[in-house]
């Protein structure tokens, strides 16, 4: 089965193609039209100006993805787009996109929700047959931060969400403030290598035992408190800074998926999303899981992966259509709130 993967939910144009047989998965293609140097002098993503970059570069990206995986239109099987949630107006040219071709080439269409995209894209490891349920999957980003129990493909429990910013959110306005590039996430994470974490003592909020909510409000803005009390800022400051909010801000991550498998007797942790890329949350996570679960799996999606991608979309598209869960194309819509559970 070959499946096409269309991702707009909010910065990144991305195709993907993938070739699914015998419970596995094969990336024929994954191209992507990033517009991070347009949005980097907002300090964050304008979604009008997303959805414009969207209508320009979606085509060309298409054909990319085609001749990358050096197939026709015809030799598609299924067409899986994200209808949500994300910012609308991106959302709408990914969906209005998937439904022309749907009916232009007579293909199943399969509508995907983007965080279980991000769950699925842990299933393109060669050892995705271990991955055992019930899972709990760890998914953090730019506008998610989310403790899913996964039962089964297609089967969830929300276990905790974010009260107020997601992490990744956190993580862009903390670079922002501390006069870093966007995405904040990688800008943080490169100066925390060379700070010490424990140089400020932020909160670590909801850390009470058993609550799997989060909060990083608070966080964001102790850093904020912290930095105006320096009038001089130095180099130093900055890396001390960025090293004890990455430390903060993993500790509750880090905490709460323990807590998670713990409560749900899990024989998996799954980890996805933008600030999966991040070394140490990666490291930790692993590290918990070995050490204080015996038996159990760790997995977290290849870096490839951890951003908003279409391949991650094709393979949620793809175990889909296994079930024939397909979606007219008359009757397809975006969804910015569409929740998983």
């Amino acid at each position: 089965m070959k499946v096409l993967g269309i991702e707009t939910s909010c910065d990144d144009t991305a195709i993907g193609i993938v070739n699914y047989g015998r419970g596995r998965f094969v990336i024929q293609a994954q191209v992507e039209a990033s517009q991070v140097l347009i949005h980097r002098k907002y300090g964050g993503v304008v979604p009008e100006v997303a959805a414009r970059e969207h209508a320009v570069t979606i085509i060309p990206t298409l054909k990319a993805a085609l001749r990358r995986a050096r197939v026709v239109w015809n030799d598609l099987d299924v067409i899986a787009v994200t209808a949500g949630p994300g910012l609308m107006t991106a959302l709408s040219v990914g969906v209005e996109t998937a439904r022309t071709l749907s009916y232009a080439l007579k293909k199943p269409l399969v509508r995907v929700n983007h965080i279980e995209g991000h769950i699925i894209s842990n299933w393109i490891h060669p050892a995705a047959a271990k991955i055992r349920f019930p899972a709990v999957a760890l998914i953090v980003s730019g506008g998610h931060t989310e403790l899913i129990l996964v039962k089964s493909i297609g089967q969830y429990k929300l276990l905790g969400r974010t009260l107020d910013d997601a992490v990744g959110e956190a993580f862009d306005k903390v670079a922002k403030l501390l006069g870093l590039t966007y995405p904040g996430g990688p800008s943080v994470a490169k100066r925390a290598l060379r700070g010490n974490p424990a140089a400020f003592s932020f909160p670590r909020a909801l850390m009470g035992r058993g609550n799997l909510d989060f909060s990083y409000a608070g966080l964001k803005t102790a850093v904020l408190y912290e930095w105006r009390k320096h009038r001089r800022r130095s180099v130093k400051l900055v890396n001390d800074l960025c090293a004890s909010f990455q430390a903060a801000a993993t500790d509750q991550l880090v905490a709460k998926s323990r807590w998670a498998m713990d409560k749900t007797r899990a024989k998996t942790l799954l980890l996805a999303g933008g600030v999966a890329a991040n070394e140490l949350l990666r490291r930790r996570l692993s590290s918990i899981v070995n050490r204080e679960f015996p038996g159990a799996r760790y997995f977290q999606a290849p870096l490839s992966l951890c951003m908003d991608n279409g391949v991650m979309i094709a393979m949620a598209g793809a175990f889909h259509a296994t079930h024939r869960r397909f979606t007219p194309w008359k009757k397809i819509r975006a969804d910015p709130n569409w929740e998983l559970v």
